[in-house]
């Protein structure tokens, strides 16, 4: 889907440029790159603060060794020995537990709320030409599709449930936002977070627009859905848009 392009803002070129949660998430990833970068190295200058810092390495190290027990011996683990090391791995993990779980979840019931769009089950198999059922198949297929469909009882605890997955809290706290007290006397990593607010304000701005570029086929045009699953800010309830700071389900 990208290509390491050293000319492009995020270092990435997408192969598909027209692909709504890549372009949008691209936007997010380097506001959060930034932020953690500008914060880690505050606070390790060089290589041998993030060596030396022992409960750091223990936390790496436990996330491996116990946290992936399974796949702990694999090669491609990140290395943890310089700023930049800590920093791309707290992008990564940030990354996934605000905006990759929101693109994931928040649009689970306006997609999959109608059970016939989006079945969690079917009853039946589509039946083999040797099967009694596949005369009945062929005479009548939407009849046969609508009665392998769930039970009434199935597809009304299916909703209720991705109904439920698929809400924001009144309370919610979304990316960017955050209470500034604790870090007062800290006027550089204040001010950090700051502009990372004023980039996610920004980038909310950039998607509502891109939804409405008619060039855009994928997400502007007759019977497009407009992609706002990475819109930072949401109203609380079923909205389908909104980014909260962590998962919160």
């Amino acid at each position: 889907m990208a290509i390491p392009d050293p000319t492009q803002p995020q270092g990435l070129r997408l192969l598909i440029k027209d692909y709504p949660y890549a372009t949008d998430g691209l936007l997010i990833w380097s506001a959060i790159e930034k932020l953690v970068r500008t914060y880690v190295n505050y606070y390790y200058q060089d290589s041998n603060k993030v060596q030396a810092d022992n409960e750091l390495q223990a936390w790496y190290k436990e996330s491996i060794n116990v946290g992936h027990a399974d796949v702990c011996d694999s090669s491609w683990w990140p290395k943890l020995s310089t700023p930049d090391d800590l920093a791309s791995i707290l992008t990564t993990i940030i990354w996934i537990a605000s905006a990759q779980h929101a693109a994931l979840n928040f649009g689970q019931y306006p997609y999959g709320g109608y059970v016939p769009t989006r079945p969690p089950l079917m009853r039946q198999l589509v039946p083999r030409e040797q099967d009694p059922e596949y005369a009945d198949f062929i005479n009548d297929p939407q009849g046969y599709f609508l009665s392998s469909l769930p039970s009434l009882f199935q597809a009304t605890k299916f909703m209720a449930v991705i109904d439920i997955i698929s809400a924001h809290s009144p309370d919610e706290e979304y990316i960017g936002e955050r209470d500034l007290s604790a870090w007062s006397g800290n006027n550089e990593i204040t001010e950090a977070f700051y502009k990372f607010s004023m980039e996610i304000r920004r980038i909310e701005k950039e998607i509502e627009k891109r939804n409405a570029d008619p060039n855009l086929r994928n997400r502007c045009g007759a019977g497009i859905t407009p992609y706002e699953l990475l819109i930072p800010s949401s109203g609380p309830g079923v909205t389908g848009r909104g980014v909260p700071n962590s998962i919160t389900v």
